[in-house]
């Protein structure tokens, strides 16, 4: 009898569920799409009976149409969108659509935070309380809709609210638990000092777990409804840039990820919680057991690339414009590119900043242009990368994913601006393949990740830095670092005066 497990990656769009055998081999895939709601300006909310529906559906379609049969389903694990708020009833119902990692309603509550507990909420949750955490997103509620808080006795995040649906247990996994900004990191548990300054009751905090953990089998009316088995064991599961990052292969501190999708993302193994990046970057708990990841956020990543090619580049492909770029060279002949164009995260925390090209001249061509946009986000990882190296972080492999590891141009532009080894993964799969190894190593197949990685996890080709290519780009970033601090004055004005005339 073959045996596989599931690894559910929850998404904001979509819900993919993959099967894979003892071999780290995709035998199977299926997805679902749901709706996104935005009722308001800055408003995100998703109704979390479509997650539940929509993961059901996949499975049901891996079961019929991929011959996957019940009883061969040994286990299933999660990898879920984070921050979004689920509030239940004493009944377990839910109380209203979730509110989700990227609705920006929540500046109020956030500076509300800051001026209760200041300096001491970054030392308690290694984090700023962001709009995007769920924890302002609590105080939103009870400010705001008052007899649904009144109501409320417990919260989730998005997978463990689909999780519960499976298995009638409540829970929420560390990696989970730390982007709501409620917990102690270092403790690891809730922490009764951010509750008691915030009037929320300490018994609304779910049960912690493990990302390894059992939940417990599948459920008698959760079978009936997915055609699932009722031995099917299931696992906590982890927030998807920890689940990514195992799925990537970041199980020691020698590597980094460089994820480029609409945002980027610069993440890093931490092995334990002693490590303080004062709240500039985002600081977690992992999926693996007693350790930790940090990581920094590039607001327009790919995004930047996207608004090139659809304002300068209609008339060619995507591919054909980024290898354009081979018609220029390091630097961009003199011409940078800043990729703030929606604000930024890391490492400057700035909603109002905005992207320029500095040094356009007359000799300048489109490979230019695109050559500094590939440099110009690849910058704006590098500033990730410097904070890593002022705390003598040292690394020396970055596996890049995403939309940077498709060409090889731009993943030797990577090797040379971040002047490390670059390595691309064979069988990209993203946080989906690292929620399948959770379960994988939860069942006892595998007795650590790394030997699960070493089946499931497929490094591609080395990318190694160009000496002579490298001493040129770190002069170029140093300027490329002064650009911020030049333009930021001038880009608030700009936008200020944008938002006052309704231009």
């Amino acid at each position: 009898m073959s045996e596989y497990v599931l690894g559910v990656d929850l998404g904001t769009s979509a819900v993919k569920v993959s099967a894979m055998n003892k071999d780290g081999e995709i035998v199977a895939q299926q997805s679902f799409d749901y709706p996104l709601s935005q009722p308001h300006p800055g408003y995100s909310e998703q109704n979390p009976e479509d997650w539940v529906s929509g993961t059901t559906v996949a499975i049901v379609r891996l079961i019929l149409d991929d011959q996957i049969k019940p009883e061969e389903i040994e286990g299933i694990s999660f990898s879920g969108q984070m921050h979004g708020l689920v509030l239940l009833d004493e009944n377990r119902q839910v109380l209203r659509p979730a509110i989700l990692w990227n609705d920006t309603r929540t500046t109020k509550q956030r500076h509300e935070i800051e001026a209760q507990l200041g300096d001491k909420f970054v030392e308690i949750t290694k984090n700023q309380p962001l709009e995007g955490f769920t924890l302002p997103k609590m105080l939103w509620v009870k400010e705001n809709e008052p007899e649904i808080w009144a109501q409320a006795k417990t919260f989730l995040l998005p997978k463990d609210y689909v999780r519960y649906r499976m298995t009638g247990k409540l829970a929420m996994d560390y990696s989970d638990a730390t982007g709501t900004v409620l917990l102690d990191v270092k403790a690891g548990q809730w922490s009764q000092e951010i509750c008691d300054a915030l009037d929320i009751p300490m018994s609304m905090c779910p049960p912690l777990m493990k990302s390894i953990d059992s939940a417990g089998k599948v459920s008698q009316s959760y079978a009936l409804f997915s055609g699932l088995s009722t031995d099917t064991e299931v696992f906590g599961g982890g927030a998807d840039n920890a689940a990514g990052a195992v799925g990537a292969g970041i199980l020691s501190p020698n590597m980094v990820l460089s994820s480029i999708g609409t945002s980027g993302v610069v993440l890093k193994y931490e092995e334990n919680a002693d490590v303080d990046y004062h709240g500039v970057l985002q600081f977690e708990d992992h999926a693996i057991p007693d350790s930790y990841y940090s990581m920094g956020v590039t607001l327009a990543a790919g995004y930047s690339l996207n608004w090139f090619k659809k304002t300068f580049a209609q008339d060619v492909s995507f591919d054909e414009m980024v290898e354009s770029a081979a018609n220029s060279g390091v630097g961009a002949n003199g011409l940078i590119y800043t990729p703030y164009i929606v604000g930024e995260r890391a490492p400057y925390a700035d909603a109002d900043i905005r992207g320029s090209f500095i040094g356009v001249d007359g000799t300048h061509k489109k490979a230019d242009f695109v050559q500094a946009v590939l440099e110009g986000i690849i910058f704006s990882f590098k500033d990730i990368m410097d904070i890593y190296d002022a705390h003598h972080n040292d690394f020396d492999t970055v596996v890049a994913i995403g939309g940077g590891a498709k060409s090889p141009l731009w993943l030797q532009i990577q090797a040379d601006i971040f002047n490390k080894k670059v390595v691309s993964l064979e069988n990209e799969q993203g946080p989906g393949m690292g929620a399948a190894m959770m379960a994988a190593v939860g069942l006892g197949w595998f007795d650590t990740f790394q030997e699960c990685a070493d089946k499931f996890v497929h490094f591609g080709k080395e990318y190694l830095p160009d000496p002579k290519r490298a001493q040129k780009y770190d002069k170029v970033h140093e300027i490329y670092g002064k650009v911020y601090k030049s333009t930021s004055e001038l880009s608030h004005e700009l936008l200020a005066y944008r938002r006052d005339n309704d231009i």
